[in-house]
């Protein structure tokens, strides 16, 4: 993906695929709203779509092999139905299904929730996985980039916030640094969005509670950003996305990038 300009990512949230305990039984429907989703945000201008398995509650840390092929099937078909670059994230961390996903259906990039060090998560203690990436990129090499969360959300970390940003850069080799509030739809905290932008030798992403409102703010701190929440009808997480909010949150980056030339 291209950070010569800064971009806006869309996330497609998938309801439940087979294997999670909140499976209703049809995979078609979960195809087909993952389909609505990536074309109302592609039609909106956006700069890519991230998909995720966000209807997996409760989540594990790595995912089973249904859940791989069950998500590989989705994925392809938004790959095929979209031309804008596509992203994949995992959850809780299965950063190793996420490329062989990414991988198998030409996605551009994936997105790992720790990929160094330590979170103390609902899901119990996670540990980074940047060597087994790094074997599997060397195994499968291709031009799929790694967005990697520091200090990710719905997570306790102890670890120094700066340390932790090198240490995914340098030691954890991720493409792009992602900077999230504590949840999902949280917003960011500015000083260490500020810190990130600082001293980071590669694009910041910010990672939850970008809208209408705090994008102008947000906008000289970030090379991305991955907006779910505020896109959705309502605002509500768990709802389709609202072509209308999507067109005008683009609407919006577009009057921002035109100031800063």
């Amino acid at each position: 993906m291209d950070f010569g300009r800064k971009v806006l990512i869309g996330m497609v949230h998938l309801k439940p695929l087979p294997g999670a305990y909140l499976y209703d039984g049809d995979l078609d429907s979960v195809i087909e709203r993952a389909l609505s989703d990536a074309r109302t945000l592609e039609e909106a201008g956006f700069d890519a779509i991230m998909v995720e398995n966000f209807g997996d509650v409760p989540f594990s840390k790595y995912v089973d092999k249904t859940t791989v092929a069950a998500f590989t099937a989705v994925a392809k078909a938004v790959r095929d139905e979209v031309s804008i670059p596509v992203g994949i994230n995992v959850l809780r961390n299965d950063g190793i299904a996420a490329y062989s996903i990414a991988y198998a259906v030409k996605a551009d990039f994936i997105r790992v929730n720790v990929l160094s060090g330590v979170a103390y998560t609902d899901q119990g203690v996670i540990e980074g996985i940047a060597h087994e990436l790094a074997r599997l990129r060397k195994l499968l090499p291709a031009r799929i980039k790694v967005f990697a969360d520091v200090h990710v959300k719905h997570a306790v970390h102890f670890g120094d916030f700066e340390d932790s940003i090198r240490d995914t850069v340098e030691r954890g080799l991720a493409d792009a640094v992602v900077i999230s509030g504590r949840a999902t739809g949280s917003p960011v905290d500015m000083e260490r969005l500020r810190l990130a932008k600082k001293i980071s030798p590669v694009p910041v992403i910010v990672g939850s509670g970008t809208s209408y409102d705090n994008l102008p703010m947000l906008w000289n701190y970030a090379d991305g950003f991955i907006v779910g929440t505020w896109i959705k009808r309502c605002g509500k997480v768990k709802n389709e996305i609202d072509p209308e909010r999507a067109e005008r949150l683009v609407r919006l980056a577009k009057e921002l990038r035109e100031r800063s030339l």
